[in-house]
Formats: structure tokens, sequence, C-alpha cells
């Protein structure tokens, strides 16, 4: 049996977009549903999975429903020990739960001063010191997880896992706003957004269109730069 995946808007839901990828990249069967996170039904289209009550949500192949990306992602973990979703390394399991942990809690200001948006490049944003400050903590955990892993490039722990998934959006945050980082940075960043899923999930969040589009900026805008998006 596969499992029942529950997801918003793919352009604009960055938590859908993390629940997608824990499944979609540890090859979990599942079918993935849309529900009504901009169409003003997705109470109606939730109500048989309460008291979850936002996206993602995920029925598992026992029926069990489990809110909270989090959630989602250790139950995984629990079911599939052999899919590699954390690391295998005790001490570099341990960092990893940390990074993932602070992204679920934290970086409130990027989180709240740039949406995700899959589909351009904002030109001209000028991030707050909150935003800049943000920014600072993300690479200074990425050059943590780096010295606990010796991974001086690639995924942060050499494999791909729950960290790459959870810090997707927030590569696409920074991408998609040109904001300031490392090269270093950026290159894990354009890592990420050139997976072959993440460019699937894109492809598909394209084929959606809003009038008005969400979170507009009074901005200029350039092409997304990152694999076949781009073209």
């Amino acid at each position: 049996m596969a499992y029942e995946l529950y997801i918003g808007d793919r352009m604009y839901s960055s938590w859908s977009l993390r629940g997608w990828l824990m499944l979609e990249k540890f090859a979990i069967p599942h079918h993935t549903h849309l529900v009504g996170l901009y169409s003003g039904t997705m109470a109606q289209d939730m109500a048989h999975l309460a008291p979850a009550r936002l996206v993602p949500a995920l029925k598992t192949d026992q029926g069990l429903v489990i809110g909270e990306s989090l959630a989602m992602g250790e139950t995984l973990a629990e079911h599939f020990p052999t899919a590699g979703l954390w690391p295998g390394d005790a001490a570099q399991r341990a960092t990893a739960r940390w990074l993932v942990t602070e992204m679920v809690a934290g970086f409130s200001a990027l989180r709240g001063d740039c949406p995700m948006q899959l589909s351009h490049v904002w030109q001209g944003f000028a991030p707050s010191e909150a935003v800049r400050a943000d920014l600072a903590r993300i690479e200074t955990l990425f050059a943590h997880a780096r010295k606990i892993s010796g991974a001086s490039a690639g995924y942060l722990f050499g494999d791909y896992s729950l960290v790459e998934v959870f810090y997707t959006p927030v590569a696409a945050r920074i991408i998609g706003y040109d904001l300031p980082v490392s090269a270093e940075t950026r290159a894990y960043c354009e890592l990420l957004l050139s997976d072959p899923a993440v460019l699937q999930w894109q492809a598909q969040a394209r084929e959606v269109t809003y009038d008005p589009e969400p979170y507009q900026q009074d901005l200029p805008r350039s092409p997304w730069p990152i694999g076949e998006a781009q073209a």
C-alpha cells in the first residue's frame, strides 16, 4: 500500500514541498492530493484528516494521520530505517536533527519577508537586518554541519538526507530573492534546486497561475537561473 500525502500549492507552499520530497527522494510509495490552499476549500478538503489542519499531512499505509513535517519525517525514518533519511553516524545524525529542528522553529524574518516562489528572481530586493541575521545563522549551521561530517562540498552530510529536504525551500528563498550569501552557500542552494525531483515539482508548479499572484513585490524580475526552468 502507498502513503497518502496532502499538499497545497506547489509554487508557493514550502512546507508542501518538504512533505513531498521526503517521500519522493527516498522512494517511498505515495499518492499526492492537492487541497485548496488558496481557493478557500482547505478546511473542507482536510476535514477527513482532523485534527490535522495544515499542509502537508500524511496518511500512512495503516491509515494513521500525521500532521507537521518534522513528525512526518521522523515517522518515515522509523518506518524505513534503511532508506537513509537521517545520516547513519550518530554525531552526524544528532547534528542533522539540530539543523532541521532549528529550521522548523526559526528563521522567521527570512520566511516572513521572502515567501517561497519558484518562478523568477526578484531583482533589487533589500533584505532587512533581521533577514541578514537569519542568513548568517544559516551559514553558521551549514559550516558546523560540514565540520562534523567532513563534507567540504555537496550535501551537508555527504549523502542526501532530511536536512536537504528541509533546507530546499530555504535555498529557493535565497535564489529567488538573490540574497547575499557566500559562494559556498549559493553553490549548495543551486545543488538543491537543480535536483531532478525539485525540477519536476517546479514544472508542475508552473502549470497553475493566479490572478493576482500571491506575495507580489514592486520589483523587476529576472528568469529563474537553475535547471530546465530557466528555458
